[in-house]
This record gives C-alpha cells, structure tokens and sequence, in this order.
C-alpha cells in the first residue's frame, strides 16, 4: 500500500552556513564598525546580539535574506520578545521550529477527511503519515496540502512530503 510521511524540518546545515556567512558581513560592513552586532546559535535557537534596537533590525534582515538564499523557510523561525541587556544594548531570540505541532497535525488530518479521498491519514509524533490504495490519490492529497496549508503566507507552516513509499 503506498504511503507518505508529512513533516515540517529545516536543514541545519544551511541554516547554520547561513548564520556565518550573516556573521561575515555583519562584521565587514561600514555600519555596524565598532558595534557589537552579532548572531550566535545553539542547537534549535538563534540569538541576534546588537546596540540599538534599529541594528538589530538591520542584523535581522541580513540574516533572513541569508536563509532565503540558501533555501531554508524562513516560516520556520518564531521569534522571540526584544530583552534589553548591559546597558543600551539589546538581544533578540530566534527559535528555529522543527515537527509538526499537534494543532497542525490534526488540521493536517481533518483537511484530509473533509477531502473525501481515499487514503488515510494518521498522526505519528511529529509527522502525519498518509496512505492510499493508489500513488494517484496520495499525489491528489500532496496538491490538496500544498494549496490549503504550505502556500498560505500569513500562518503557513513549511511542509515537506517525504518517505514516499510505493
């Protein structure tokens, strides 16, 4: 029986290439010269480092435009508040969300049934895996998903379709 799984993941390969290579010019350009403007990253947070509020803001956009070049939805970073630290100095924290929340999951799921094909959809941890008696009803579900939730700009989640299995 043909299956597929549904995720939301981020490569962190690029997204940390991205950070570095946002770093590089954070630190070569005229503007930020003498400033403490930064991007550190841990595992599943980014933090962005700066003097002013107006900085920060610049060291964002630098950041989101290196994402976006190296292919990483920039949909999948949920920031966090402004916290002011020593000083006039400020920080922001990015969160890099990876999985399928189980709100999604299960709208996942009932945008499936409303649908009325037939295939199955079930919710297995972070993933919802999909099957159907035929490839075409499951590649009728990928089109179904891909219009409904991961083209949605305002609260669209980045979905990956992957696993597929004939």
């Amino acid at each position: 029986m043909p299956s597929f799984d549904i995720v939301s993941e981020v490569n962190k390969v690029e997204v940390r290439n991205a950070v570095e290579q946002a770093n590089k010019e954070v630190s070569t350009r005229y503007d930020f010269k003498g400033s403490d403007s930064r991007i550190e990253q841990t595992d599943k947070d980014i933090t962005l480092y700066a003097d002013a509020e107006f900085q920060l803001d610049q060291v964002n956009d630098i950041l989101v435009n290196k994402l976006s070049k190296r292919g990483v939805d920039v949909r999948s970073l949920e920031y966090g508040k402004l916290e002011k630290v020593s000083g006039n100095k400020v920080k922001k924290v990015l969160t890099v969300k990876e999985g399928l929340e189980t709100e999604m999951a299960k709208k996942i799921v009932k945008i499936i049934k409303d649908a009325k094909l037939k295939v199955q959809a079930s919710i297995q941890g972070e993933a919802v895996r999909v099957s159907g008696a035929k490839r075409d009803l499951l590649q009728e579900c990928i089109a179904l998903l891909r219009k409904e939730i991961a083209d949605d700009k305002e609260n669209g989640v980045p979905l990956q379709f992957n696993n597929f299995r004939d």
